[in-house]
């Protein structure tokens, strides 16, 4: 379990993070194609990105955006530093591929060492030329109920960039749909289910594909939250409801995956802070006390982030069940390995050797010219 978050700015403490994060997040992307011209978050808009951070880490106490802006999407890690410097919110950034509508030219027809050598390469050597460290692996998507052939592909490297590197990885399932499709090709990579949060999950109203989801040990991401043109924020509240009451609290992630100008507050939109000012109040009236929520809002996100597993191998323990009367499963916060149980190993250095308190992922970095598995790029 790393003991330290890679942020744009720098690496901070995991201990440092005392506040809710938002685990799946975009601050600057470009997804306009002809037909779509506004999925775009651009230089024009940093400003007010940075301005509704802030106000969220004043009000709410903001500790941490994970931002899944990856390869093909218009990442711009010049933005995240600049968006987090002026809001005061460290910002994680992501390597991997969307789906495969937009995947780049580099994927082509490589193969999946290929593919996985230029991750590890990303990870372990920086963004571009400002040395940024991504500190997960996501938005690795792909579409419908089974991947297309070059998404298995991009998928697969992901999965093996992860087990390299120990960085975790997030998913986009396409309106919910083809999550176990995705989490069977990421763990028969390798990849431990307990380091996969399988994305968009709250737009697929199907308790049973979530309970299986977190049974096999995945987090299930709740993170479109406020985007009712997708999916009512009262059917999300029922789903959830429903993963809690089956005991999977420890599995739930909430996120608002704001993707687009309009959704800013300040054009009108829902904002970042929807979860805090809308969905989080609705949690708490059906019975949530803030033990649940903090477990939800930080010590899920944290633990998913940093590769710890709480306790869970799988299925569900019996007696964890969280009921929103106030009933939260005993896991280990990871920042001070306290738990309000003891279910699962406390947080503890990561040691690899000389200057592994600066830097937990030296002892995954590949030899030079040995690629992202000993393999020298070959397939």
């Amino acid at each position: 379990m790393n003991s330290l978050v890679r942020t744009v700015t720098g690496p901070l403490p995991v201990s440092a993070v005392q506040g809710p994060v938002l685990p799946h997040e975009h601050l600057a992307l470009d997804l306009t194609r002809p037909t779509d011209r506004a999925a775009f978050l651009g230089a024009r808009h940093a400003a007010a990105v940075a301005r509704e951070l802030a106000d969220l880490r004043e009000r709410f106490g903001l500790a941490l955006v994970i931002e899944l802006t990856c390869r093909g999407m218009g990442r711009d890690l010049v933005a995240l530093a600049r968006i987090s410097r002026a809001s005061g919110v460290p910002v994680v950034a992501g390597t991997g591929w969307y789906h495969e509508r937009f995947h780049p030219a580099e994927v082509g027809s490589a193969c999946v060492q290929e593919l996985a050598d230029i991750l590890v390469e990303e990870i372990t050597g920086g963004l571009g030329g400002d040395g940024v460290l991504p500190g997960v692996i996501g938005e690795v998507g792909s579409h419908g109920r089974a991947p297309s052939g070059p998404e298995v592909r991009t998928l697969t490297a992901a999965a093996r960039a992860a087990v390299t590197t120990g960085l975790s990885l997030a998913t986009h399932a396409q309106l919910g749909v083809g999550g176990p499709a995705q989490l069977e090709v990421l763990t028969s990579a390798g990849l431990a289910p307990y380091r996969i949060s399988v994305g968009h999950q709250d737009l697929l109203d199907d308790p049973v594909v979530h309970r299986e989801l977190a049974a096999a040990g995945a987090y299930v991401a709740f993170d479109t939250i406020g985007k009712e043109h997708y999916q009512s924020d009262a059917t999300r509240l029922r789903s959830l409801l429903a993963l809690l009451e089956a005991g999977y609290a420890d599995r739930a992630l909430l996120s608002c995956d704001i993707s687009r100008h309009s959704y800013l507050a300040g054009a009108g939109g829902q904002g970042y802070g929807h979860l805090f000012r809308s969905f989080l109040p609705r949690l708490r009236a059906a019975g949530a006390d803030e033990e649940l929520i903090d477990l939800l809002t930080r010590r899920n996100p944290l633990r998913f982030l940093t590769g710890g597993d709480g306790g869970r191998h799988g299925a569900a323990e019996p007696g964890t069940a969280a009921r929103p009367a106030g009933q939260p499963v005993a896991v280990p916060d990871p920042g001070t390995g306290a738990a309000s149980g003891s279910r699962g190993a406390p947080v503890t250095e990561v040691t690899t050797g000389a200057g592994a308190a600066s830097d937990p992922w030296a002892a995954s970095r590949p030899a030079p010219g040995t690629g992202s598995a000993g393999q020298g790029g070959r397939c």
